[in-house]
């Protein structure tokens, strides 16, 4: 059964190694027969929750000049999420927290999303770099009970632009998840 998959590409940095392996989930779901929707944050205006709760009574975050509304609206109708995210001390983006704090409303809304993928490069090689993104990732998971976290691709040890492509192995791996999503 075809599935509609969001993607949400969090780095701002062209040529990132996380938009790459982003890229070749992408691939596998195409392949797989899969709708796929591909958003970067790179171009999007994105403004901080002001932690007001109105989004969970109206469903509609009251901040209206920014691209979050539309990106929450994406999510909530899409089968598949799917975060890829450069690890930045440790932790996930800046962005992508961002994001995913504007996307409140998502809580008492009916969404569709099911399963949730975190793709995550690092400078560090070491085993274990990706888990305070994880922690933070199963947090929000937390408050959305009809979501579970299916699947982690870390790419460890890049640093540089385009640095991923070396990593065949983790190329394929993000491959294969979006094939089997």
């Amino acid at each position: 059964m075809s599935k509609k998959v969001l993607i949400i590409s969090t780095s701002l940095r062209l040529h990132s190694n996380s938009e790459i392996l982003a890229k070749e989930f992408e691939k596998g779901a195409l392949e797989a027969g899969h709708e796929v929707e591909y958003i970067s944050l790179k171009d999007k205006k994105i403004n901080f929750c002001r932690g007001c709760l109105t989004c969970q009574k109206t469903g509609c975050c009251v901040i209206q000049d920014d691209d979050a509304n539309e990106i929450t609206d994406k999510m909530c109708e899409a089968d598949v999420l799917v975060w890829a995210t450069p690890v930045y001390y440790y932790e996930m983006s800046g962005q992508m927290k961002t994001m995913i704090d504007r996307a409140n409303s998502l809580f008492d809304r009916d969404y569709k999303f099911r399963e949730v993928y975190v793709i995550t490069t690092s400078a560090d090689a070491s085993e274990g770099v990706a888990k305070s993104v994880l922690f933070g990732m199963k947090g929000w998971l937390d408050c959305l009970p009809k979501a579970h976290l299916a699947g982690c691709v870390e790419g460890k040890g890049v640093n540089n632009p385009l640095e991923i492509r070396q990593f065949t192995d983790i190329l394929v791996q993000a491959y294969n998840m979006g094939k089997e999503v």
